[in-house]
């Protein structure tokens, strides 16, 4: 099958390298607050794919469904939208449960601790704050997944199959820096053309107001306190969110 041709417009744009978060400090970005409700991306027509990673893959907790804020379900719509022909944008996980990034964390820090005996307890809270943010549900600090403003996506073609992006969606190696690519000067290669296509797939995400998390090429913000931090905004838009069941929508109605 041919190859979608990715837009010469950003898959020769290079991905700058940023900094690691500093959390502490994005953990005082004050949140303004936001009542926008948490949509369905499965409600999105063409050529928006949807994918639920996590449940798919057994993980405790998770939601068959990827939610994001309605301010991000339009803007990735714009995204997908402006993807060269033959290309799609597939959404891979949304808003998080608490519960479901608990058991991502504790289950990545713990493969670390056994492989790596001698970190010390800082050093293996970073290791695994580099692809796992540290679970919170605190109102002035949660965990950007939990704010419906996290998102991690990918490409793919027509088919709905994904686009070789150089490093598979989570896989915890410095390889999947959102840059780590771009040192890769062997033009044809295969890792030449995923770093096309990541480069293509930053700067559609940034086109729209997204920012990105330099340590996984897929994972993007919009509203929450990450976009605030590398976006340089003075706050947040997005606090904790929690779906709506028939429970909750009673206790409002009566």
């Amino acid at each position: 099958m041919t190859q979608p041709t990715p837009d010469t417009a950003h898959d020769e744009i290079p991905i700058p390298h940023r900094a690691k978060p500093d959390w502490s400090s994005i953990g005082r970005l004050p949140i303004q607050g936001s009542d926008e409700p948490l949509v369905p991306m499965s409600l999105a027509p063409a050529p928006i794919k949807v994918f639920p990673a996590y449940a798919r893959l057994g993980i405790p907790g998770a939601i068959d469904e990827c939610y994001v804020r309605e301010g991000v379900y339009r803007r990735l719509l714009a995204v997908a939208r402006a993807l060269p022909e033959g290309m799609s944008l597939l959404v891979l996980d949304g808003w998080r449960p608490w519960r479901v990034q608990q058991y991502l964390f504790e289950t990545l820090q713990s493969i670390i601790q056994a492989r790596h005996p001698s970190l010390g307890e800082r050093e293996l809270l970073e290791r695994t704050r580099e692809f796992v943010a540290q679970p919170s549900n605190e109102p002035t600090s949660p965990s950007p997944h939990l704010t419906g403003g996290a998102v991690d996506v990918t490409l793919c073609d027509a088919d709905g199959l994904p686009l070789d992006m150089g490093t598979l969606f989570d896989e915890a190696v410095s390889a999947s820096h959102a840059a780590a690519l771009e040192s890769e000067l062997e033009e044809g290669g295969s890792r030449y053309q995923a770093r096309r296509h990541r480069r293509l797939l930053y700067h559609a995400m940034l086109a729209q107001g997204f920012t990105n998390l330099p340590s996984e090429w897929w994972h993007f913000d919009l509203g929450d306190q990450l976009w605030a931090h590398y976006g340089g905004h003075d706050s947040a838009h997005y606090g904790p969110a929690e779906l709506d069941t028939i429970e909750s929508r009673w206790r409002r109605q009566l």
